[in-house]
């Protein structure tokens, strides 16, 4: 069998690795030239552990291949991004443009799928798109939607372990769709129809920004009671029925911070819970930012000069190199433009340069700092001292939760 991937990103290139490595002859479609050449060498333009060695290996054995284009193939997976437009609408052009990419392609007896999170009914949407183009394709393909569900981190372990739903355009498609994924998956995989499928991605999402909301709610609770919410948190947690979860400065990333969306775009009366989630997520980032503000005020007005602040980390998440929707980015920007002649040390250990920010080593920055402000848990930080007389260090991250 060979399988083309459009989108060579945090989810389509590791994906497209793992089914290379079961044997499944892959080529992996990314409209970035720079992309495409790093990964015909063998060299991941991602940081995911593991991931390194598994592409090294199935292009030296002629299993994956990437180029610009699609090439004729028996499955086609649509692995790109779902952004969202003003307002926050959400934008399946990337979807739509990748499906049209593939369109001459397609013969009979091809799987289509798509795996980038849609809006509930954007199967139905390209089927009809397909069958509009190529109406001597109608039930003559198989149509479906499989939602990845991976930690990055931790996605060689979970794209090969974690259960999927599986959801066709009918009942044919699904079984297709089982038998690719079958070759690599030891989860369960769980049939269902497309717009279910749709459906779930985004309620699996939305249910962890409510819950993390929550947390964070307890976090601005406690910070105004004087209250360790780390502890708080950690004592309610014993109760054998309950499970908060551990605030932060935020929400990111390219799931949770984005999928709710989708849901109150097209549900705005029903989606009341997740709406309010959202709001008081993005707040929090906003609350972090002035809370720097605060501290760098205090400091010049006690010290007579502005002081210098470390702010560490820019990831959406420990110890990955991913900044999508990064509230930590967000707070380092609103920092920076309200600094008032400020010295500002980036820190973000798993980055080495970025276009915006310059960047400093960790230990520099903790070493030259008079407020330190963690924003993400990254590893590195936890070996450094968790207090000091000569800093204020503010942890909206719980590096040293105690």
């Amino acid at each position: 069998m060979k399988a083309c991937f459009m989108g060579l990103g945090y989810i389509g290139l590791p994906t497209a690795i793992i089914a290379a490595k079961h044997g499944v002859d892959v080529i992996g479609v990314d409209i970035n030239p720079q992309v495409v050449e790093l990964t015909n060498q063998g060299i991941i333009h991602i940081v995911e552990p593991g991931l390194q060695e598994l592409c090294r290996e199935v292009v030296k054995a002629g299993k994956l291949k990437a180029a610009t284009a699609p090439e004729i193939s028996d499955a086609y997976f649509i692995v790109v991004p779902t952004p969202f437009k003003g307002n926050h609408e959400p934008d399946i052009s990337y979807v739509e443009n990748a499906t049209r990419m593939v369109l001459p392609l397609l013969k009979a007896g091809d799987l289509f799928v798509i795996e980038s999170t849609s809006p509930v009914g954007t199967t139905d949407k390209m089927r009809n798109l397909i069958f509009s183009e190529r109406p001597e394709l109608e039930a003559r393909i198989h149509i479906a939607y499989c939602p990845e569900r991976v930690l990055p981190g931790n996605v060689i372990y979970e794209l090969v372990h974690n259960d999927r739903v599986i959801g066709g355009v009918n009942p044919e498609s699904t079984e297709k769709a089982i038998e690719f994924y079958a070759q690599f998956v030891q989860g369960k995989l769980h049939r269902t129809n497309a717009k279910t499928a749709e459906m779930c991605k985004l309620t699996e999402n939305s249910s962890r920004d409510v819950q993390i909301a929550f947390a964070n709610e307890l976090s601005l609770i406690c910070d105004k009671a004087g209250i360790n919410v780390w502890e708080l948190i950690e004592l309610a947690n014993k109760h054998p029925r309950v499970n908060i979860l551990q605030p932060g400065c935020g929400v990111g990333g390219h799931c949770i911070a984005v999928d709710p969306y989708f849901l109150t775009a097209e549900f705005p009366i029903e989606s009341q819970l997740i709406a309010k989630a959202r709001e008081l997520n993005n707040y929090k980032a906003f609350w972090c930012a002035e809370k720097v503000h605060n501290e760098m005020l205090k400091f010049e007005l006690k010290y007579d000069r502005p002081p210098v602040v470390a702010m560490m980390g820019l990831a959406f998440k420990p110890n990955i190199d991913d900044l999508r929707e990064a509230p930590a980015k967000y707070i380092t920007t609103k920092v920076m433009q309200g600094c008032n002649n400020a010295e500002l040390l980036i820190v973000e250990p798993n980055v080495a340069e970025h276009k915006v920010f310059k960047l400093t080593d960790y230990r520099e920055a903790f070493e030259r700092a008079d407020i330190v402000v963690y924003l993400v848990a990254h590893n590195e930080f936890k070996s450094l001292p968790p207090t000091a007389e000569d800093k204020v260090i503010l942890d909206f991250c719980g590096v040293f939760k105690k």
